[in-house]
């Protein structure tokens, strides 16, 4: 079969697709609505199938495909606000598919642990591990599934083991003990074999499927690594953050399991992947990128070995182990055959020979592929968004300067296809905001800006990730202060270097980003030309008694130490000093919203209004962190590009009409 002519996935989409939409003049609004025929693709161990998630409005279906015929053999579709967020084939037939709930297209996907298998033989599926699980009724003693309120989340697949996996349990408590399970992917039976010696532990296995690594935290916040020789065996603490000052994770074994591989932070830098052999004790740094730290292991084709790292810097990056091996190789040849492009295996048949080769850039959403390593061909086999021509998008430019206290920052320019010398200017700060960071991937949202006529200007401000322990804490506690300070020495920086117009710069974002919008209104008079806000925060002091952080000890800890005392933010707070924003001002939000609920924009907006800003609002009461729906988006980004025009000068949202179903 020709793979670039394969369209089932697409088909499975339009499933329950709405009505479309036809653009008239201005901007393309429905280019940019579109959601991506798929999320994640992934190939079966024996090679006869793809199991592939599909976004939906609000939620995440997953679909078994089969090759030879090209058609859906199986479909899972989870309910309103839930996803197939992770999934993964254990065996030549069933996939394990892993599930998340959020309430919004912004929120942080949390997860439910719930874990549903699929058959790809005969399309059906069952659910294995949940609070949903139901039992055989009480006229049987037969109960081969557990009913009890746990979360479970893989943690090896075991291809040596036909029917079974390793899953950590986490009991429906806050900052619980854990514990592993054996679990049978067929019948749904589990059996524990290791539990935890800390709270909230994540578990790592050896090749041969002996739970090795143990990693947590308590209320605390204090993140302890243990490890032990085999099953059994007792527990030894091999770090601890309060003694080293540093958090370090496992990340697997070699394929003897002799040797184990550490992410370690450093004390000033990106982390780094060390080898530690745990009979002598000796560790060996094995990669560390000058700039960015290690976004995700690569691992050998058909097996769960690691064998280097992929960074996501200026440009996306690998690095091995050895640089002369075969995986090395096989990347090298592949990064030559798609220059320009970003290049990860994201999946492989059992015997390594075909391999699902993802590429991506800033202006393209990604394309995959099928290589066969022996032949050395490679067949397209579905783009992620087959409307979006790369070469008619933005060009994403990375760039670093010096913050005014000599921190050195990193950001990416999106730049107009059509931009003449100094074009109007979006400034937009990313959420979070620690740990969170802009990579310069494809952005819907940044491309769309671009189109309208907009420099996009995206800076990874102190406190986001990527960049080393020491980057993401110097944001601590300071919303306001030193991170604001970033946004603003970046929007200067652009300005200086003839990237952007002074005259006609507006700032916008979302949750923290929104909060970073009104903030740096309130501080830069004359800067900012227009602020915007979507699902924002900006009441700081009710984050300690409202929304979803603060509800476990470890959440509110970690607001108490991240953000700071009520006290201390009250004071960084824009709705206590909303009179300093003489700029118009557009809020949005949603009454769903449980990460930044809705009385954070009433109440900014309530503000506003008694300063005598100009401020129009938009509210949904049925939509969360992010809005999901169709008609809402679309009004939503018309009123954003209207907004912003007024302004600045760009395109808005074309006209409309109904297409016929």
């Amino acid at each position: 079969m020709q793979y670039s002519k394969w369209a089932a996935l697409a088909v499975v989409a339009a499933l329950c697709a709405p009505v479309g939409q036809v653009a008239a003049a201005g901007l393309d609004l429905e280019h940019y609505l579109k959601r991506d025929t798929f999320n994640d693709i992934k190939l079966s161990p024996g090679g006869q199938y793809y199991a592939a998630t599909v976004p939906m409005e609000d939620r995440t279906a997953l679909a078994i495909l089969d090759r030879k015929e090209g058609k859906v053999v199986g479909s899972f579709v989870p309910p309103r606000n839930n996803h197939a967020s992770s999934f993964y084939w254990v065996t030549d037939d069933r996939v394990l598919i892993g599930l998340s709930e959020k309430f919004g297209s912004l929120d942080q996907p949390q997860l439910t642990g719930e874990l549903y298998a699929m058959s790809a033989k005969s399309g059906r599926g069952e659910l294995l591990v949940g609070y949903r699980v139901e039992g055989n009724g009480p006229g049987t003693r037969i109960q081969p599934k557990k009913v009890e309120a746990v979360a479970a989340f893989l943690i090896d697949s075991m291809p040596q083991e036909e029917r079974n996996v390793l899953v950590s349990v986490w009991p429906f408590s806050n900052d619980p003990f854990t514990r592993v399970d054996r679990l049978d992917v067929t019948s749904g039976r589990r059996q524990t074999v290791a539990r935890s010696p800390v709270r909230n532990a994540s578990f790592v296995s050896d090749p041969s499927g002996q739970i090795r690594f143990a990693h947590g935290a308590g209320t605390d916040n204090v993140n302890k690594l243990y490890y032990r020789e085999a099953s059994g065996d007792n527990w030894k603490l091999v770090n601890d953050e309060a003694v080293s000052k540093r958090i370090e994770t496992a990340l697997g074994f070699s394929e003897d399991g002799r040797t184990a591989y550490l992410k370690v932070q450093q004390a000033d830098g990106p982390d780094t992947i060390v080898t530690w052999n745990p009979t002598t004790d000796k560790r060996a740094t094995l990669l560390r990128d000058p700039v960015v730290d290690p976004a995700e292991l690569l691992y050998r084709p058909g097996t769960r070995v690691p064998v280097g790292a992929l960074y996501l810097g200026d440009k996306p990056r690998t690095r091995f182990f050895d640089e002369n091996s075969a995986d090395a190789r096989l990347y090298r040849s592949l990064e030559a055959a798609f220059a320009g492009e970003a290049v990860l295996i994201t999946s492989s048949t059992r015997d390594g020979r075909q391999v699902l080769v993802q590429t991506w850039s800033g202006r393209n959403p990604g394309d995959f592929y099928i290589f066969d390593t022996v032949a050395k061909s490679a067949d397209h086999l579905i783009s992620r968004s087959n409307w979006v021509d790369p070469e008619r998008n933005a060009k994403v430019q990375p760039f670093v300067f010096k913050a005014r206290d000599g921190m050195e920052l990193h950001g990416y320019l999106t730049v107009p296809a059509a931009a003449g010398a100094r074009p109007p200017m979006v400034v937009v700060p990313h959420g979070g905001p620690f740990g969170v960071f802009d990579d310069g991937s494809y952005d819907t949202e940044a491309q769309m800006l671009a189109d309208a006529g907009y420099a996009v200007l995206q800076v990874n401000f102190r406190g986001s990730g990527n960049f080393g322990r020491a980057y993401r804490s110097a944001g601590a506690q300071q919303w306001g202060g030193a991170m604001q300070d970033d946004v603003t020495d970046a929007t200067r920086w652009a300005i200086a270097q003839g990237h952007a117009d002074a005259s006609r710069i507006c700032i916008y974002g979302a949750s923290y980003g929104a909060y970073a919008a009104m903030v740096g209104a309130a501080r830069e008079p004359g800067l900012y030309k227009c602020a915007a806000g979507y699902v924002g925060v900006y009441d700081l002091p009710m984050m300690h008694t409202t929304g979803d952080v603060q509800r476990s000890g470890s959440g509110s800890t970690y607001l108490k130490e991240w953000l700071g005392s009520p006290a201390q933010v009250a004071e960084v707070s824009p709705v206590n000093f909303a009179e300093r924003i003489k700029v118009p001002v557009f809020l949005a939000a949603g009454g769903e919203d449980e990460r930044a609920p809705i009385q954070h924009t009433k109440r900014m907006e309530a503000a506003l209004l008694k300063a005598g800003t100009p401020v129009e609002s938009l509210y949904y009461p049925n939509e969360g962190h992010g809005f999901y729906t169709d008609p809402h988006r679309r009004e939503y980004y018309g009123k954003l590009l209207a907004f912003l025009s007024r302004s600045l000068g760009g395109k808005t949202a074309g006209a409309v009409a109904a297409a016929s179903p």
